[in-house]
Protein backbone atom coordinates (compact mmCIF):
# COMPACT_ATOMS: atom_id res chain seq x y z
CA UNK A 1 0.00 0.00 0.00
CA UNK A 2 1.57 3.43 -0.81
CA UNK A 3 2.51 5.55 2.00
CA UNK A 4 1.63 9.08 1.92
CA UNK A 5 4.46 11.52 3.51
CA UNK A 6 5.39 15.05 4.58
CA UNK A 7 6.36 17.20 2.26
CA UNK A 8 8.84 19.91 4.22
CA UNK A 9 11.90 21.69 2.89
CA UNK A 10 11.44 20.59 -0.43
CA UNK A 11 11.53 16.59 0.01
CA UNK A 12 9.52 14.27 1.40
CA UNK A 13 10.35 13.15 5.06
CA UNK A 14 8.85 10.41 7.03
CA UNK A 15 6.51 11.27 10.06
CA UNK A 16 7.40 9.79 13.37
CA UNK A 17 3.96 8.96 14.61
CA UNK A 18 2.96 4.98 14.59
CA UNK A 19 -0.35 5.99 14.04
CA UNK A 20 -1.62 5.95 10.41
CA UNK A 21 -5.16 6.65 8.85
CA UNK A 22 -6.26 4.95 5.38
CA UNK A 23 -6.59 7.29 2.10
CA UNK A 24 -9.96 6.33 0.15
CA UNK A 25 -10.84 7.17 -3.08
CA UNK A 26 -14.29 8.68 -2.61
CA UNK A 27 -15.73 8.15 -6.09
CA UNK A 28 -14.91 4.11 -5.37
CA UNK A 29 -14.60 3.85 -2.04
CA UNK A 30 -11.48 1.89 -2.25
CA UNK A 31 -8.30 2.18 -0.52
CA UNK A 32 -5.99 3.98 -2.22
CA UNK A 33 -3.16 4.54 0.24
CA UNK A 34 -2.19 5.30 4.41
CA UNK A 35 -0.60 8.36 5.92
CA UNK A 36 1.33 9.00 9.03
CA UNK A 37 -0.01 11.18 10.65
CA UNK A 38 2.18 14.02 12.39
CA UNK A 39 3.40 14.14 15.81
CA UNK A 40 4.38 17.57 17.34
CA UNK A 41 7.50 17.04 17.16
CA UNK A 42 6.99 16.30 13.14
CA UNK A 43 5.14 19.77 13.04
CA UNK A 44 7.89 21.67 15.43
CA UNK A 45 10.60 20.76 12.80
CA UNK A 46 8.43 21.62 9.86
CA UNK A 47 7.98 24.78 11.53
CA UNK A 48 11.17 25.36 12.45
CA UNK A 49 12.18 24.46 8.66
CA UNK A 50 9.81 27.17 7.39
CA UNK A 51 10.79 30.11 9.94
CA UNK A 52 14.63 29.15 8.57
CA UNK A 53 13.55 29.38 5.09
CA UNK A 54 11.93 32.81 5.88
CA UNK A 55 14.76 34.40 6.67
CA UNK A 56 16.37 33.99 3.25
CA UNK A 57 12.83 34.85 1.82
CA UNK A 58 12.34 37.84 3.77
CA UNK A 59 15.39 39.45 2.42
CA UNK A 60 14.86 38.13 -1.55
CA UNK A 61 13.96 41.37 -3.59
CA UNK A 62 10.09 41.66 -4.98
CA UNK A 63 11.73 41.40 -8.39
CA UNK A 64 13.18 37.87 -7.17
CA UNK A 65 9.66 36.90 -5.50
CA UNK A 66 8.27 37.58 -8.65
CA UNK A 67 10.39 35.15 -10.36
CA UNK A 68 9.81 32.29 -8.09
CA UNK A 69 5.69 32.48 -8.18
CA UNK A 70 6.36 33.23 -11.66
CA UNK A 71 8.14 29.17 -12.19
CA UNK A 72 5.26 28.18 -9.94
CA UNK A 73 2.81 29.38 -12.56
CA UNK A 74 4.85 27.86 -14.86
CA UNK A 75 4.69 24.26 -12.79
CA UNK A 76 0.98 24.19 -12.21
CA UNK A 77 0.30 24.95 -15.76
CA UNK A 78 2.84 22.80 -17.48
CA UNK A 79 1.72 19.39 -14.54
CA UNK A 80 -2.30 20.82 -15.16
CA UNK A 81 -3.52 17.93 -15.81
CA UNK A 82 -1.99 15.59 -13.59
CA UNK A 83 -2.70 17.65 -11.15
CA UNK A 84 -6.45 17.48 -11.70
CA UNK A 85 -6.72 14.41 -11.75
CA UNK A 86 -4.84 13.73 -8.41
CA UNK A 87 -7.43 16.20 -7.12
CA UNK A 88 -10.26 13.72 -8.65
CA UNK A 89 -8.64 10.65 -6.80
CA UNK A 90 -8.24 12.73 -3.83
CA UNK A 91 -11.46 14.19 -3.79
CA UNK A 92 -13.94 12.65 -6.17
CA UNK A 93 -14.88 15.76 -8.09
CA UNK A 94 -15.27 15.19 -11.64
CA UNK A 95 -12.46 16.14 -14.37
CA UNK A 96 -14.24 19.54 -15.01
CA UNK A 97 -14.80 20.61 -11.66
CA UNK A 98 -11.52 19.85 -10.20
CA UNK A 99 -9.81 21.45 -13.46
CA UNK A 100 -11.84 24.33 -12.47
CA UNK A 101 -10.60 24.96 -8.86
CA UNK A 102 -7.28 24.27 -10.31
CA UNK A 103 -7.96 27.34 -13.13
CA UNK A 104 -9.42 29.31 -9.94
CA UNK A 105 -6.13 28.99 -7.97
CA UNK A 106 -3.76 29.42 -10.71
CA UNK A 107 -5.57 33.17 -11.27
CA UNK A 108 -4.54 33.89 -7.65
CA UNK A 109 -1.30 32.88 -8.43
CA UNK A 110 -0.58 34.94 -11.75
CA UNK A 111 -2.25 37.92 -9.42
CA UNK A 112 0.66 36.99 -7.49
CA UNK A 113 3.09 37.58 -9.87
CA UNK A 114 2.41 41.35 -9.78
CA UNK A 115 4.30 41.26 -6.36
CA UNK A 116 6.60 43.93 -6.88
CA UNK A 117 4.15 46.47 -7.68
CA UNK A 118 2.02 44.90 -4.70
CA UNK A 119 4.60 45.36 -2.31
CA UNK A 120 5.33 49.34 -2.95
CA UNK A 121 3.22 50.82 -0.09
CA UNK A 122 1.56 53.59 0.09
CA UNK A 123 2.33 57.35 0.84
CA UNK A 124 -0.26 60.54 1.37
CA UNK A 125 1.09 63.73 1.96
CA UNK A 126 -0.96 66.47 4.30
CA UNK A 127 -3.63 63.85 5.29
CA UNK A 128 -3.86 66.19 8.33
CA UNK A 129 -2.36 69.53 9.45
CA UNK A 130 1.83 68.82 9.08
CA UNK A 131 1.13 65.17 9.54
CA UNK A 132 2.11 62.83 6.20
CA UNK A 133 0.88 58.83 5.98
CA UNK A 134 2.69 56.17 4.58
CA UNK A 135 2.58 52.14 4.99
CA UNK A 136 5.36 49.50 4.40
CA UNK A 137 4.67 46.46 3.14
CA UNK A 138 7.00 44.04 4.95
CA UNK A 139 7.19 40.08 5.00
CA UNK A 140 5.78 39.04 8.81
CA UNK A 141 6.27 35.29 9.15
CA UNK A 142 5.44 31.93 9.42
CA UNK A 143 1.32 30.98 8.91
CA UNK A 144 -0.29 27.99 8.73
CA UNK A 145 -3.34 27.63 7.06
CA UNK A 146 -6.15 24.91 7.73
CA UNK A 147 -8.37 25.03 4.26
CA UNK A 148 -11.44 23.31 3.25
CA UNK A 149 -11.18 19.65 1.77
CA UNK A 150 -14.00 20.38 -0.93
CA UNK A 151 -11.51 23.28 -2.96
CA UNK A 152 -7.77 21.81 -2.46
CA UNK A 153 -6.51 23.48 -5.46
CA UNK A 154 -7.87 26.75 -4.86
CA UNK A 155 -8.20 27.50 -1.43
CA UNK A 156 -4.51 26.83 -0.42
CA UNK A 157 -2.66 28.55 -3.33
CA UNK A 158 -4.44 31.85 -1.67
CA UNK A 159 -2.40 31.25 1.31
Amino acid sequence: MNLLEHFVGGKLISGTSDKKSKVFNPATGEQSAEVRFATKNDVDKAVANASKAFEDWANKPPLHRARVMFKFKELIEKNSDELTKLIVSEHGKVYEDAKGSLTRGLEVVEFACGIPHLLKGEFSENVGTNVDSWSMRQPLGVVAGITPFKFPAKVPMWR
